[in-house]
């Protein structure tokens, strides 16, 4: 009986974490439509996504401090977590990632920078010894041969040693989104996390823009898209809000629910998200073999999935340490074995 109601819970984690990691990817994969309209307008990339942090902070940070409830203490405990997400999984992912793609093709950046669950499982064998299952590797495969697909590297492949080195440190970013998003005592709200992260993340940025490291400037011509033209405000608030406070808070949630491998595989969504807002919002209509692509993809993500669940189901611990709303109360002091249990509570 007690296995029967774990396996429940366990299900129930599941359904929720990806919804919540689903609904995260989507709106991260409508920011690249908004931007590029944003950007054909006259804006710097840098002063896209600085804008959108920092105005998903100011959108976040009513929730967070009412879930602080005036505990400071609690803030300073964390304070290195969260000045390492601003600066790791928000600032530096994207300073990365544009510099990348100021020596390369965006195809090339991006496949490069989206190998970032291989990095999270690399990373999770390392540091706390917990070696990938047969499924996680097949599933890495399919996803990472979908990738290739979906970007369809055919159209060009400019590269060069710098464009590379970027490209792996926005990898790394990614990355450390993910252990990042998971970490914690249990104790930190994840809209705290999000929004001291966002806003520590958007000044950095305007700070790289200051000293010249990324260029900032915005104009306010309307934005062009595929069938209508918008004035310049819309775009930026809805990247503001969906893209940025939305997508951070529940990405965070569900890396809570999933643990960083798995949510990292399902994150690979926001390609196939990318793909098909591009085409509904700039007419970039998806080849078959980008299709195909993104079947894989979506294949890679159960493997890894049903792989993730198979692995946990034989030990109660590890269930218990993965899912924290099934945790027995007399175990939950001792069953803390390396990240399971650090990222998911």
């Amino acid at each position: 009986m007690a296995t029967m109601t774990h396996d429940s819970a366990v299900r129930r984690q599941l359904r929720s974490g990806l919804t919540l990691a689903i609904l995260s990817a989507s709106s991260f994969g409508l920011s690249g439509s908004l931007a590029r309209g944003l950007m054909n307008a006259g804006w710097s990339a840098a002063s896209v996504v600085a804008v959108r942090v920092l105005l998903a902070a100011v959108v976040v940070m009513p929730i967070a401090l009412r879930q602080l409830h005036g505990d400071w203490q609690l803030l300073r405990r964390n304070a290195s977590l969260i000045t390492a997400y601003g600066l790791v999984a928000v600032a530096g992912t994207q300073l990365a990632y544009f510099n990348a793609v100021a020596h390369m093709t965006v195809g090339v950046a991006l496949l490069i920078e989206y190998t970032a669950p291989i990095a999270v499982v690399g990373w999770l064998w390392v540091r706390y010894r917990e070696r990938p299952g047969a499924a996680t590797v097949a599933g890495a495969a399919l996803g990472i041969t979908g990738l290739f697909l979906v970007i369809d590297l055919r159209s060009g492949m400019t590269t060069s040693w710098v464009g590379i080195a970027w490209a792996l440190a926005a990898m790394v970013g990614a990355a450390g989104y993910f252990v990042l998003s998971a970490h914690g005592d249990g104790t930190l709200p994840g809209s705290v996390l999000a929004a001291g992260g966002l806003l520590i993340g958007g000044l950095a940025l305007v700070v790289a823009g200051a000293v010249g490291i990324v260029p900032l400037h915005a104009t306010t011509n309307p934005v062009v898209l595929q069938h209508f033209t918008v004035p310049w405000w819309p775009p930026v608030l809805v990247l503001g809000i969906v893209t940025a406070a939305l997508s951070y808070v529940t990405g965070i949630a569900a890396t809570r629910l999933l643990g960083s491998r798995l949510a990292s595989f399902v994150a690979l969504f926001e390609v196939l998200a990318a793909l098909v807002f591009a085409w509904a919002l700039l007419g970039e209509a998806p080849r078959a073999l980008q299709l195909l692509g993104g079947a894989l993809i979506l294949g890679g993500v159960i493997v890894v999935r049903r792989g993730e669940t198979d692995r946990r189901r034989p030990s109660a611990a590890d269930t218990d340490s993965m899912f924290p709303s099934v945790q027995r109360p007399a175990r939950a002091s001792t069953d803390r074995r390396g990240p399971s249990s650090a990222e998911t509570k």
